[in-house]
């Protein structure tokens, strides 16, 4: 069992999308989705621009993993393709890529394409470096009201859950089973608040640089 973490850059609810009774990871850090199984655990911290104090966006235990075209064509999750005629959470569903009948991957407009909703070039190519979705049904996302880091966790015998850049993985078994262990007791599960950057003017439809 291991403990993966690092900072949600932009918290939209599209990486992870926490929507429809499941936390998922199907975009951004392909690192993660590539090396993460199932028993591992995945927490993502709130960025340093958005909030001051550093925050659990997420915690979720890696239940599933699929390819991106199991995840395209599982029944479960068409919910999660995005739409712009849906509701605010449809319009951040992260079930976006397949391959067609060529090979070649398509991806559906979404908050990766680009403004004129046609695919993204840059985003396909960072996003398809690893094919794995990563699927939770044990999860807790806070979003905009993420709880501040446990001080034990920030400084966990010259360990810490803090990440600079990147991820940190390689945690000790005793830090991973003590951050469980908290993350268990809190007996918080599911979504419990809307993303950060939907409190923005505008940000309803916006897409990374």
């Amino acid at each position: 069992m291991r403990l993966f973490s690092y900072v949600v850059a932009r918290d939209y609810g599209f990486a992870p999308n926490p929507f429809g009774g499941t936390c998922t990871l199907a975009t951004c850090k392909p690192d993660i989705r590539q090396r993460a199984a199932v028993g591992d655990w995945v927490t993502g911290l709130t960025s340093k621009s958005d909030r001051a104090a550093p925050g659990l966006v997420y915690v979720m235990r890696v239940d599933e993993t699929l390819t991106f075209d199991e995840y395209w064509n599982d029944a479960r999750f068409q919910g999660k393709k995005p739409s712009r005629t849906g509701g605010v959470k449809q319009l951040f569903g992260d079930n976006i890529y397949h391959r067609d009948s060529s090979g070649q991957w398509q991806q559906r407009d979404s908050h990766h394409s680009l403004d004129s909703g046609a695919a993204n070039p840059r985003n396909i190519a960072n996003d398809t470096k690893s094919l794995g979705v990563l699927i939770s049904r044990h999860f807790a996302y806070w979003g905009s009201t993420a709880p501040a880091v446990p001080q034990q966790f920030v400084d966990f015998n010259g360990q810490s859950l803090l990440v600079n850049r990147g991820y940190k993985v390689n945690f000790p078994p005793n830090f991973v089973a003590a951050f469980v262990t908290w993350f268990e007791s809190l007996g918080v599960r599911g979504y419990q608040a809307p993303p950060f950057m939907w409190q923005r003017p505008g940000s309803t439809w916006a897409r990374p640089a």
